[in-house]
């Protein structure tokens, strides 16, 4: 084995999608503290997920989402194994039992099909048999705008919440609102995937029934899944009701009571993976929280959205309502397949990495997380305008 000389390394210019970008300084706490947590004599990937210095681990990093966020004291926050495809299953499962114990029905749930995940979304609870509706679907327009909730279906009655994919990874679209009472009924409850935009820009929880984000996007690595519920919805139908009821019952791991009575360790959490989380969340309240890093993270979009608006003879953007373009997944393509494997290519070369588009849509992707700096969006900015004079 060859040895580890020093924990250094210029900073990467780095656009990937996920796993993505993660600062320096965080990763280098988190390589110590795999050794020796606290001065132990081990790491933290070998202590007890139940011991003190574990539960203080999770505590701290929920406590940071907290002041992050300003999560109100009637919500919860707990971490689950896996990713947002394991939340596509089991919120469905917990958000129906808990309606069943409201109303005594099975429900149904609605679906904002604005991308490839909220698409995947619907997809696997339809799956499991539950009755999903598609209340606004924007395929066919290859996912090129959000419209107003005025043009979407009504939501039919018995439903018990609206998912909605805040920020699709994949096509480069985001919310920047929430549907008002004229379209969301005052009981369905407002579910938002915020696995690529979550700690990016302010948001207001008290608007969601439940928000869900993988933490390997924007502010962690791959291994949990952040959960914010509001309490009241963790109050769930037994289990012989949900049999009365014909609806299936969620393994006992992923039943949200179960897992925020256990402190998210029911099952042995991955610790090194929240340990991460807790730094990445120190670091932005050290920074000055989320309103300071929104202002960088908008500097950062405008940058590279205008140098692409400037050669729109040179480069598409799917996206074509500017007012929902996200900003931490910027999609664009260039006149040919050939030429976006040339510009990957030849930014690869100029140390501009991750840049290829997901393997479904193509073209070019750039992933401007909270990691990304301003000074590697100027670099990407500049080669993006120097592509385009090159190969008009």
């Amino acid at each position: 084995m060859s040895e580890l000389k020093s924990l250094k390394r210029e900073e990467p210019n780095y656009f990937g999608a996920g796993p993505a970008l993660l600062p320096t300084d965080v990763l280098t706490k988190a390589a110590y503290d795999l050794l020796s947590y606290d001065n132990d004599i081990i790491g933290i990937g070998e202590i007890s997920h139940r011991s003190k210095p574990a539960t203080a681990v999770i505590d701290d990093t929920k406590q940071n989402l907290r002041t992050l966020m300003n999560i109100p004291d009637n919500y919860e926050i707990f971490f689950l194994q896996g990713g947002g495809t394991t939340a596509f299953s089991v919120i469905p499962y917990n958000l129906f039992a808990n309606y069943a114990k409201r109303t005594g029905k099975k429900g149904r749930a609605a679906y904002a099909v604005t991308g490839t995940w909220s698409a995947k979304a619907v997809e696997e609870a339809k799956r499991l048999g539950f009755e999903a509706d598609v209340v606004i679907n924007t395929k066919n327009s290859n996912y090129g705008d959000i419209p107003n909730y005025t043009s979407w279906e009504p939501i039919k009655e018995d439903t018990a919440y609206l998912w909605v994919c805040d920020n699709e990874t994949v096509n480069g679209n985001e919310f920047f609102d929430t549907p008002g009472e004229e379209y969301l009924p005052k009981n369905v409850e407002l579910v938002a995937d915020m696995s690529s935009n979550i700690l990016s820009k302010k948001i207001d929880v008290s608007k969601y029934g439940l928000i869900m984000a993988g933490a390997q996007k924007n502010i962690g690595i791959a291994g949990l899944t952040i959960y914010i519920i509001r309490k009241d919805l963790l109050d769930q139908a037994t289990d012989a009701e949900l049999r009365k009821l014909d609806i299936a019952l969620v393994p006992i791991a992923y039943d949200f009571p179960m897992v925020v009575k256990n402190n998210s360790a029911y099952n042995t959490i991955p610790l090194f993976t929240c340990q991460i989380l807790k730094l990445v969340t120190e670091k932005l309240i050290n920074e000055q929280g989320i309103a300071n890093i929104q202002k960088i993270n908008d500097k950062k979009a405008k940058l590279l959205y205008g140098v692409l608006d400037k050669y729109s003879n040179f480069y598409r953007l799917p996206v074509t309502n500017p007012k929902v373009r996200s900003k931490m997944n910027v999609v664009f393509k260039t006149p040919s397949e050939d030429l976006d494997a040339k510009f990957v290519k030849e930014a690869e070369a100029a140390n501009l990495k991750g840049l290829k588009g997901h393997r479904s849509v193509g073209g070019i992707r750039a992933s401007i997380y909270n990691a990304v700096s301003y000074t590697s969006v100027e670099k990407l900015a500049n080669f993006v305008e120097e592509f385009a004079k090159n190969n008009t």
